[in-house]
């Protein structure tokens, strides 16, 4: 799940809104918990009701920490602590999320490639490497239609965007920090640029490798059985593959610009929202980027983005479902982070190991698992604290600590289709144009068949188990 990307030492800093984690039990993660199982039953088992109300269901589930907290902590504490939330971090989220997916929108790989599994796997790792530069939401928005159409004609396609997800919406996104928002936070507390390249280039090369030898032999199997079934007629015609739209990529570079402009200038000027402050690069980013996007809207040919299947329907569906995601994380991450004192401190004393060393194998395990199903660049935050929080330290003595934390915060993050906004907004463009795609669960059958060995064969050779 993508984080916000505004200053991540705030995050911390900010103890005026912080709740008492500490004396919170477990019953505060109940709203989070029927959230995601709302998400994940909501389409399976009452499509239609889900498909038209799933906003106020999203509200009803928020409603249930924001009301809570206030009657439990004081009204200052709770709106202080969700305010803190939706305006440092929900707010950048989204505004990010909707400038790749606007400008994206209207670049267009025009023409039509036929999904076979090499053309396929070819495409899967243009779209992995893609990721590293231009963020896994910005790879995913480009290469989603693409792969979509190349496969549009297949009685079995659903299985080419489970490793899509897979690969170009998560684990590709591992060698810069401008491929995932935990890396990026990383970078903001210290990180090197060229730190994560040089600590996770092996285990991505690994884990990626695996994974794509899985989709051939898969996509290899089904390719030989269609061939028995009758022909399906090709609803994209044959024509030369172009790139149309070009005026958005010089735009894409501009959001990329403005991310790295507000982590290396601090003017140290903060405005106070309702007693949150909001420094003023991340202001002067967020506010870019919806320029930007605007300018997509105006410069791009409307052929383009119908060429695409643009709508506003993904990106509208991520924003009201991720609005409650990130209220309802609120006090699971409020006990994560009060580490020994609260009732989660059981997972930190599996991160040590008797001698009081970092225990690199459950560093791995325990960031990848939170971050299945939390915001992966808090819970990156909180084992990068519980490590230590000194970047120079954890760069070089605790390198190997610093590299766990981030492959399983990035890698696992494709464990279900809320671990990352990527991945959900894969998953609704590709329903949206016809793709039957896996249910909740389904999806995590997926990933528990394919990513979970290729985790457990990666951290035993990286990470001492």
């Amino acid at each position: 799940m993508i984080m916000l990307l505004s200053g991540a030492p705030a995050a911390f800093a900010a103890e005026e809104h912080a709740l008492p984690g500490a004396a919170m039990s477990l019953l505060w993660a109940l709203p989070f918990l029927g959230l995601l199982l709302s998400i994940a039953t909501g389409p399976l088992l009452y499509p239609h009701f889900w498909e038209h109300h799933y906003g106020k269901i999203t509200a009803a589930w928020a409603a249930l920490i924001v009301l809570p907290l206030a009657a439990s902590f004081g009204w200052a504490a709770a709106s202080g602590a969700v305010l803190h939330t939706l305006l440092l971090e929900y707010m950048s989220f989204i505004i990010l999320l909707f400038g790749l997916f606007t400008i994206s929108g209207g670049l267009l790989v025009a023409g039509n490639i036929h999904g076979t599994p090499l053309v396929n796997a070819a495409l899967l790792v243009i779209g992995a490497v893609l990721a590293s530069f231009v963020g896994t939401t910005g790879a995913s928005m480009i290469m989603i239609r693409p792969i979509i159409r190349a496969n549009d004609n297949r009685p079995f396609n659903a299985h080419v965007i489970v490793f899509f997800i897979f690969l170009v919406s998560n684990i590709g996104g591992s060698l810069t920090p401008l491929g995932d928002p935990p890396l990026f936070v990383g970078f903001l507390r210290g990180v090197g640029f060229f730190w994560t390249f040089e600590h996770l280039f092996y285990e991505m090369l690994l884990v990626g490798g695996i994974v794509l030898a899985a989709f051939l032999a898969l996509d290899t199997f089904l390719h030989y059985r269609e061939a028995g079934l009758p022909k399906v007629k090709d609803p994209t015609p044959d024509s030369k593959i172009r790139i149309r739209g070009l005026v958005n990529v010089p735009l894409l570079a501009g959001v990329i610009a403005m991310v790295l402009l507000s982590a290396v200038w601090k003017p140290g000027v903060a405005f106070t929202i309702q007693g949150v402050p909001v420094e003023l690069q991340n202001l002067v980013r967020d506010g870019v980027i919806v320029v930007l996007a605007l300018v997509s809207l105006v410069a791009t040919r409307k052929e383009y983005r119908r060429a695409n299947g643009f709508s506003w329907g993904p990106i509208v569906e991520v924003a009201k479902l991720f609005a409650g995601i990130f209220i309802c994380i609120v006090p699971v991450i409020a006990i994560l982070r009060a580490g020994p004192e609260g009732v989660l401190a059981p997972l930190v004393a599996l991160v040590t190991t008797p001698t009081g060393g970092p225990n690199n194998l459950a560093y791995f395990w325990l960031t990848g698992i939170l971050s299945s199903f939390l915001d992966n660049a808090p819970t990156y935050l909180v084992f990068f604290e519980l490590a230590g929080g000194d970047p120079q330290r954890l760069m070089t003595e605790y390198a190997n600590t610093l590299a766990a934390i981030s492959a399983g915060a990035v890698f696992m993050g494709a464990n279900t289709y809320i671990g990352n906004a990527p991945n959900f907004m894969v998953y609704a463009i590709a329903r949206e144009r016809g793709i039957r795609m896996p249910s909740f669960f389904g999806y995590m059958l997926w990933s528990g068949a394919i990513l979970i060995p290729s985790f457990l064969i990666a951290s035993f050779i990286f990470f001492g188990g």
